[in-house]
């Protein structure tokens, strides 16, 4: 092919990759992450209200919030609608439901405070790398982050309902510390890896060498 052809076929791709209409902010995967933060004070509530049936309704909350964490993100990456919104809120919905169950078990007196200071210093110290680097790439989700995520959701579902041998709740919550700690670590060094491989100007759709960045919403850091 002529460098005129070449030249020709470039401009035909980048008017087709044009015309592919953006997502909008108003979609199904940013509605359950918008659903997700306002299930959040209904679940301290119901969690604070104490008794049998308030343990039961707030599980019942805190389990449809941890399904449109699982859910969001993966209609974003099927259906195109990953956006700028989603790559923010998201990860900030997680944290706001993880974050108030903590908190609150320990306000409570049933969870030590030491286990909620390491968990939450993990997940803000995370969100801050997020955005160190949010202009060079999105990190794609490991496979420890996903565990982590499922062993918070877990060991909080178990502090949440009643009659749980204690030793149970000790057991899973402490592998989610664990887990957290040291997939926290794990983020930090393939964030100063993106850091340095990528320019800034290619999260930006510029030209320049490729990183371990992924296009998709971050998900279970």
């Amino acid at each position: 092919m002529s460098r005129a052809g070449a030249g020709a076929a470039g401009e035909e791709n980048l008017k087709d990759a044009a015309a592919v209409p953006r997502p909008g902010l108003v979609n199904v995967a940013n509605e359950l992450t918008a659903l997700r933060l306002a299930l959040v004070p209904l679940f301290v509530v119901l969690l604070l209200a104490g008794g049998t049936a308030g343990r039961i309704a707030a599980f019942a909350v805190f389990a449809v919030a941890s399904i449109t964490d699982l859910l969001d993100g993966e209609l974003a990456r099927r259906r195109g609608l990953i956006t700028d919104f989603g790559k923010i809120a998201d990860p900030i919905a997680d944290k706001a439901l993880t974050g108030s169950a903590l908190v609150t078990l320990s306000a409570l007196g049933e969870l030590a405070w030491w286990v909620t200071g390491v968990i939450l210093l993990r997940e803000l110290a995370v969100t801050g790398l997020r955005f160190w680097v949010i202009r060079r790439g999105v990190i794609a989700a490991s496979r420890g982050g996903k565990i982590k995520t499922m062993l918070q959701i877990l060991a909080i579902s178990l502090y949440v309902l009643p009659g749980i041998p204690g030793i149970i709740r000790e057991v899973i919550m402490a592998a989610a510390v664990i887990v957290t700690v040291v997939t926290g670590g794990d983020y930090a060094a393939r964030a100063v890896r993106l850091h340095r491989a990528v320019p800034q100007n290619q999260g930006n759709g510029g030209p320049g060498p490729a990183g371990p960045a992924s296009s998709g919403p971050a998900e279970a850091s």
